[in-house]
């Protein structure tokens, strides 16, 4: 979406900035109540110098600040490009989403499992690895570590593999929506003749 106006500027400007309010004030819930309960609970973080403890809070209220910013920056755009849209190319993107959706219910579990681990896969190998990290004994982390990247791999494999089969690369298919759009046009342009 292009923005063009000051208006939309300062919109999604303000849009990005609640977002990231929302995200710091939510992780800083988050971690600041984990690390008190850490500090009660448990010597040896009660022992970890003050600069470690701060930085353990750093790093789940930076990227929940950030990653909500971008999300309601994101989300503001979405909202201007389709709040004008009607006409062929409302249509368009009704029938896209509609098609996205019904391939999603015909889908089994399994399929839907594959299908979120593929698209998530790299939260899933951050998510595995951070709570690797919580486990005390070295051995354990390390062997949970690599099964987490070995079956990381084993699904990028696997989501490649199918891809092929199906003729084309997902990341790299091209959008031939606007032949649709061209081709709805003509009709309605016929219609109206």
């Amino acid at each position: 979406m292009k923005i063009t106006t000051q208006e939309q500027r300062d919109g999604q400007m303000r849009a990005t900035v609640i977002g990231g309010a929302q995200g710091f004030v939510g992780g800083l819930a988050v971690a600041g109540p984990a690390s008190y309960l850490l500090n009660k609970r448990w010597a040896y973080y009660r022992s970890l110098p003050p600069s470690l403890k701060a930085l353990g809070i750093i790093i789940v209220v930076v990227p929940s600040f950030v990653i909500s910013a971008e999300r309601a920056g994101l989300r503001y755009e979405r909202e201007q490009w389709q709040v004008p849209w009607t006409g062929v190319g409302k249509t368009e993107l009704d029938s896209v989403a509609a098609r996205q959706q019904a391939k999603w219910e015909s889908m089994a579990w399994g399929e839907r499992i594959k299908d979120v681990a593929a698209r998530h896969q790299y939260g899933l190998i951050g998510g595995g690895w951070a709570a690797s990290m919580v486990v005390q004994a070295r051995m354990w982390a390390q062997g949970l570590t690599i099964g987490v990247m070995i079956a990381a791999g084993a699904l990028t494999h696997a989501h490649r593999a199918k891809a092929q089969e199906e003729g084309a690369v997902r990341h790299l298919e091209a959008d031939h929506s606007w032949r649709d759009i061209v081709a709805e046009e003509e009709r309605l342009k016929a219609e109206g003749k």
